[in-house]
């Protein structure tokens, strides 16, 4: 078998074969009549003239035959179709020219006559044909495609070329994605963008990535929430908006989680945390139906185990505390900090790091250990740890006014009830501030430009955050969010 380097050798022998004849190997003047599924729809009409010729454009997947007679399947973004090359149809220094340059994976334009072959396949006569791309590397192996799931990661476009269900995906996951534009710009929301590049982190916590601006001499983050600057926003009058956008957060990675992550975040006026529940709940479901047409899935773990998830009927609440009293036997409030760091090691939290966490991401970390992995249908967890959630409203009883959407054990959103009382809020971002301190990389630091736009006041209002990725894994039902995205990040092979 010849080797991938002797096959690009050949390949751009075949380009100089072309330049002899005087046929550019990339030439920008191609054009088309039709896509291959127009033509299929519209067979019957487009072949009724017998002598009526068409142009279609597309890859060249399969070349089969010999002598005087090809088949070539071409396959554009639409649908595949087969093309007919007879000796007897065309100038025989044209024939030759394609058996002599044409390979897989090239692009090509052929214009020909709709037919019916005798086996009923439609297909083109060709009585013309261009060069359109002339592809220097093969394609992979048309019956098993990648099979190393590191090298579709590293080289989606092969794996989408090859496999129609991995293409499909992604159409599947841009229309999931203008579900969701539809559904809030039916509600009044508008559409806004705020900045990746940031002085500080916050709305999150989690560890950043960081950088520098050499212009300005400064060091910046890659931000790991929309919050803050949402809310600036809305204090300066709009009332519902919406943004999709990238978030980074230098964190573990596993089929559940990745440092680069797309989010939906909204918020709205004069609109309560029951509001923000009911919406969650209709606009899944909604999109479920509309992009889907079905309510029940297989979703899997960060293990890669399945279950059934079903997102019809009535999606249940229950509290925080009520699930850590019930998993864990801890009733979140009397615990302290020391002893919530004994319960976290117990759980398997190491001993290490739960030293440099404060009580409420230690409950966090027990939470998850002990009672999120249980839960499989959508449930809304809600009231959680005040010192967890310092952005959103505090209940007198220690905990704060938020809500998180756990489906197959992982949280797929994050809702508040939003703190807006000014004081209040800088006494809590102190005290993360001062857990930062302590060493937990996780906590927020204090963000002067967020509290002077909160003290010039800002309208009572409810937030939201959903990772696209996962809402987009769960609905075409993959075991690994890079399954979801063109260009996961991956280590270079040298590291591995």
């Amino acid at each position: 078998m010849a080797s991938i380097e002797e096959l690009r050798n050949a390949r751009l022998n075949k380009i100089n074969k072309l330049k002899e004849a005087g046929v550019s190997p990339y030439p920008s003047d191609i054009s088309r009549d039709y896509t291959i599924s127009e033509v299929k729809e519209s067979f019957e009409e487009l072949s009724a003239n017998e002598l009526k010729q068409i142009t279609i454009a597309g890859r060249v997947m399969i070349i089969r035959g010999q002598g005087a007679i090809l088949f070539i399947v071409i396959k554009d973004s639409t649908d595949k179709f087969q093309t007919v090359l007879k000796k007897d149809e065309l100038e025989e220094k044209v024939f030759n020219l394609f058996v002599d340059t044409v390979d897989n994976g090239d692009f090509i334009s052929v214009t020909g006559t709709l037919f019916v072959t005798q086996r009923g396949e439609q297909s083109i006569l060709i009585k013309d044909w261009k060069m359109a791309t002339k592809a220097l590397l093969p394609l992979p192996d048309k019956w098993h495609g990648l099979q190393d799931v590191e090298e579709t990661y590293r080289k989606r476009y092969l794996d989408m070329i090859m496999d129609k269900e991995v293409s499909d995906r992604f159409v599947t996951r841009a229309k999931i994605v203008k579900a969701i534009r539809e559904f809030f710009d039916d509600k009044n929301f508008i559409e806004i963008e705020t900045p990746i590049l940031q002085g500080q982190a916050g709305g999150a916590m989690a560890k950043t990535f960081n950088t520098h601006h050499n212009d300005y001499d400064m060091d910046m983050v890659l931000r790991i929430s929309l919050e803050l600057e949402h809310k600036i926003i809305m204090a300066g009058g709009y009332e519902r908006i919406y943004e999709i956008g990238k978030n980074f957060r230098n964190e573990g990675s596993d089929p559940t989680h990745m440092q680069e992550f797309s989010m939906i975040e909204w918020y709205a006026a004069y609109e309560s945390l029951d509001t923000n529940i009911k919406w969650t709940e209709e606009l899944i479901k909604s999109v479920a139906l509309k992009v889907i047409g079905k309510t029940n899935f297989v979703v899997y773990d960060n293990e890669g185990k399945s279950v059934e998830v079903e997102l019809d009927g009535v999606w249940p609440k229950i509290s925080f505390s009520e699930l850590l009293k019930e998993n864990a036997n801890i009733d979140i409030t009397t615990i302290g900090e020391e002893e919530a760091r004994i319960e976290a090691v117990k759980w398997g939290v190491k001993e290490e790091e739960a030293k440099k966490l404060g009580r409420g991401n230690l409950l966090d970390k027990i939470y998850k250990k002990s009672c999120r992995a249980k839960i499989i249908n959508p449930t809304f967890v809600t009231n959680f740890p005040g010192d967890l959630k310092p952005l959103a409203q505090q209940n007198s009883d220690g905990t704060a006014q938020v809500c998180q959407l756990i489906i197959a054990g992982a949280e797929i959103t994050n809702q508040y009830a939003e703190l807006v009382d000014p004081i209040r809020q800088r006494e809590l971002l102190v005290s993360q501030s001062e857990a930062k301190g302590k060493g937990d990389e996780e906590a927020m630091e204090v963000d002067e430009r967020f509290l002077e736009a909160m003290e010039h006041g800002m309208p009572p209002m409810t937030g939201f955050g959903m990772g696209i990725d996962r809402l987009v894994a769960i609905l075409t039902e993959q075991k690994n969010l890079r399954d979801t995205i063109f260009f996961p990040l991956m280590k270079p092979r040298e590291r591995e």
